[in-house]
């Protein structure tokens, strides 16, 4: 439970290099998340150029920590591998959080970039990137090691919890 609590949206980064293997645990994080059926659609892009970097900056409102950042997964979605339609998006929610907490456990700091439900952002995504159509990029995870620190955070509240009544 420690990573999940210490985890938090970490936007400012020392631009120190993420090295390989902390990347192959990153992407291993995030394959291991459940998925509906098993059918594991996730495909994951991975940017280190700083040139690439700024572009995915500038092309989103939310992600202009990508500019000091060294590293950003895009968590993808591809269609032709789902059973039921829609539930892609539930499964790559899984390997960000996956992706997120590992980032944590290795010393990262990182912070989830939104891009599903707009198309707008998805394209222009797919377009910085050249992804093709049936591959959908569902969000941007912004990583490296964390410039700032952030206190440890439970959010449980009793009050959410709704006991079966009958």
């Amino acid at each position: 439970m420690n990573s999940i609590f210490k985890r938090r949206s970490i936007r400012k980064f020392t631009g120190e290099v993420v090295t390989q293997d902390q990347i192959e645990m990153l992407l291993r994080a995030g394959m291991a998340a459940p998925s509906a059926h098993n059918k594991q659609p996730w495909e994951f892009v991975v940017v280190t150029k700083s040139e690439t970097l700024d572009k995915l900056s500038n092309n989103h409102k939310y992600a202009k920590m990508l500019n000091e950042s060294p590293l950003c997964i895009i968590v993808c979605a591809n269609t032709s591998k789902q059973q039921e339609e829609g539930f892609y998006v539930q499964d790559c929610a899984a390997a960000i959080q996956n992706i997120l907490v590992q980032g944590v456990e290795i010393g990262l700091g990182g912070v989830w970039i939104g891009l599903h439900p707009h198309e707008d952002l998805k394209n222009q995504v797919r377009e910085i990137l050249n992804i093709p159509s049936d591959i959908v990029p569902i969000s941007m995870i912004a990583l490296g090691n964390p410039n700032e620190e952030k206190r440890e955070i439970t959010r449980y509240k009793e009050e959410m919890i709704h006991r079966e009544i009958y």
